[in-house]
């Protein structure tokens, strides 16, 4: 049974899922721009025998505390609170997985602090991306805040997650929302992320090839096979240039690897930790 939970990190409260179990090794999970720590909940049960999950909502996100500033956004902070977040749980050397923007902060974190953490797991994300895929996640951003009920979010998701069947969209949405005051159903991220102005997806980007050939842990890359986000051979040129990096492909998944394929992906994060644990 999972639980909701809050953490003080630099100064602002931080929720987050524990997935439970009796697994020695921690694992802390990262989801992508503009989602929730709901985005593990196909895989974190599965893999419970091996990680104890620890699925976070970072700043700006589901129920965590907003920002002051757009400016506190940065890469530069959202790593620092993986850091924040471990030290305020008292975590030893766990795996942090993170899927888009949350692999940007995950990468970050671990090309620093390689002492305090055992290894990486990177969802659909490197050095190289798509500018087509993230205009496309920018637009999904950018799109409707909130819509009238429950139906109307599951057609329009749908269009940008074809992989996965209504009825799944349906159960994480269910848990994604929030109904207005007016009775609305509308979405849990700070609302400055939809200002034109705001750079987030793209300034993450910055510096991102020095930091990935930082990396010295034992690094997984689940890239999804049609993925508008990041390319094959984005995917294939981060493998190839930093040493660390074992690169599996998923079929049939797009940029959310592990709700698209949740069977595929568990199966490729259980070779991994079989092979570096």
């Amino acid at each position: 049974m999972t639980s909701a939970l809050t953490a003080n990190v630099n100064g602002l409260d931080l929720s987050y899922i524990d997935h439970g179990g009796d697994a020695a090794v921690s694992a802390v999970a990262l989801h992508g721009f503009a989602l929730n720590c709901h985005s593990f909940d196909e895989v974190a049960p599965a893999l419970s025998d091996r990680l104890h999950w620890y699925a976070l909502d970072q700043r700006g996100h589901g129920h965590s505390d907003r920002a002051a500033e757009l400016s506190d956004y940065s890469r530069d902070h959202m790593a620092a609170d993986v850091g924040g977040f471990i030290e305020a749980l008292g975590l030893e050397r766990p795996v942090v997985l993170g899927h888009s923007m949350g692999g940007m902060n995950a990468m970050t974190f671990a090309a620093r602090h390689p002492d305090r953490l055992r290894a990486l797991v990177l969802i659909d994300v490197g050095p190289g991306v798509s500018v087509d895929g993230v205009q496309q996640v920018r637009q999904f951003v950018q799109g409707p805040y909130e819509m009238d009920s429950l139906d109307a979010w599951v057609d329009m998701t749908h269009q940008y997650y074809p992989f996965r069947s209504k009825e799944g969209i349906r159960k994480r949405l269910e848990v994604s929302l929030r109904e207005t005051p007016e009775g609305k159903m509308a979405k849990m991220f700070d609302e400055r992320f939809r200002e034109a102005d705001f750079r987030g997806v793209a300034d993450g980007r910055d510096g991102i090839w020095e930091t990935a050939n930082a990396l010295t842990m034992p690094t997984l890359l689940l890239h999804g096979e049609n993925s508008p986000v990041l390319k094959r051979e984005q995917a294939e040129e981060f493998a190839d240039k930093v040493e660390v990096v074992r690169l599996v492909t998923i079929a049939d998944a797009g940029h959310s690897v592990a709700g698209d394929q949740p069977k595929a992906f568990t199966e490729a994060v259980r070779d991994f930790l079989s092979d570096v644990l």
